[in-house]
């Protein structure tokens, strides 16, 4: 599994909105203070479904601001932010 948690506030909710939106896979743990999205080998953040939703341009390097942890090997794009483990 490779996961993402981010704090819970009001910068984070269309976030984990459109991780939901793309990953119909994932599975959201959402706890007091943070919410940890898993995912079987592959999960996908596109900047274009945070911006659908928080109404403005997005810089995924942004997420780094409420990012608790990740798991996973990143790739990381202006367009996407993708976890995933690597096959050999």
């Amino acid at each position: 599994m490779v996961f993402v948690a981010l704090q819970t506030n009001d910068d984070t909710r269309p976030i984990i909105e459109a991780i939901e939106a793309d990953n119909p896979h994932a599975i959201v743990n959402k706890f007091p203070a943070m919410v940890k999205i898993d995912a079987p080998s592959r999960l996908v953040v596109r900047r274009e479904s945070i911006e659908e939703r928080v109404g403005r341009d997005f810089d995924l390097r942004e997420l780094q601001i409420n990012l608790i942890s990740i798991g996973g090997n990143i790739e990381e794009t202006e367009d996407e932010f993708i976890l995933h483990w690597r096959t050999a």
